[in-house]
């Protein structure tokens, strides 16, 4: 099983009135248990060797990117929904706190205007003392950082918009 598909599954079960599920398939076992502050996953020994992707400390999932919508076209907007069509969505792939920067005393990752490529680390995502590096998994560049430093961030939520060609 891939990080992106428990990740998936953790948010099902998180977000529906079952309280534990269980899951095995190819001799990876996933169990999900709710507890009173959310949810737990317990990953058998046997699936943490023959898990295809790294741990989650070693390499993140990279960020997902979604398309940003249009606002419906008025004729003096036209030109500002042409430019809409070609930004995009860097979004959070985890729930954590946003950090610009790898350290305090070092400059950011990426400034609006920068150029940046797929494998650009665009920003750090803390998640329970684990720092992931974000992926731009976009071409482009930064048009705006929609979230502040030290900002703690959700699942999906935007954090940069980006240009593309």
């Amino acid at each position: 099983m891939k990080m992106h598909e428990i990740r998936e599954l953790i948010r099902l079960v998180d977000e529906s009135t079952i309280e534990e599920f269980e899951l095995e398939n190819d001799g990876t076992k996933v169990l999900v248990k709710k507890a009173v502050s959310g949810s737990q996953v317990t990953l058998s020994p046997a699936a943490m060797e023959s898990a295809p992707e790294p741990a989650p400390q070693q390499r993140p999932a990279p960020a997902p990117v979604e398309q940003v919508a249009a606002k419906p076209e008025a004729p003096a907007d036209k030109e500002a929904s042409e430019e809409d069509a070609n930004l995009q969505k860097i979004v959070s792939p985890m729930v954590g706190t946003f950090y610009r920067a790898p350290s305090p005393d070092s400059g950011p990752y990426v400034n609006p205007g920068d150029t940046i490529e797929e494998k650009t680390v665009v920003c750090i995502v803390e998640a329970m003392k684990l720092m992931n590096e974000i992926e731009a998994e976009v071409r482009g560049e930064i048009v705006k950082i929609l979230v502040e430093n030290g900002q703690l961030v959700e699942y999906g939520q935007p954090l940069f918009l980006v240009k593309t060609n």
